[in-house]
């Protein structure tokens, strides 16, 4: 894929439907998906600090959430970029 192309599909028309496209056209903004990755920072954290107080057993799934939680920032803030300039 090109630097600078965006993912996309074309429908039976001819037209580009974008992932951006979509979630522009449901009322999802830049700030929502940001806003979304600030907070999944804060849960993360609060799933990690969790993970400390659950006993031995239990202690690596909980520790699993927190670094699956913890991989979702990234994305959330990418796509918040993506929607910045609607297409």
């Amino acid at each position: 894929m090109r630097a600078g192309h965006r993912s996309s599909l074309v429908c039976h028309g001819g037209c580009r439907v974008t992932v951006g496209g979509v979630l522009w056209r449901l009322g999802l903004r830049s700030i929502h998906l940001q806003s979304a990755s600030l907070g999944s920072v804060a849960l993360c954290i609060g799933l990690w600090i969790r993970a400390k107080t659950v006993d031995q057993d239990e202690r690596g799934n909980a520790e699993r959430r927190a670094l699956f939680v913890g991989l979702w920032p990234p994305m959330l803030w990418l796509i918040g970029d993506s929607l910045q300039e609607p297409d």
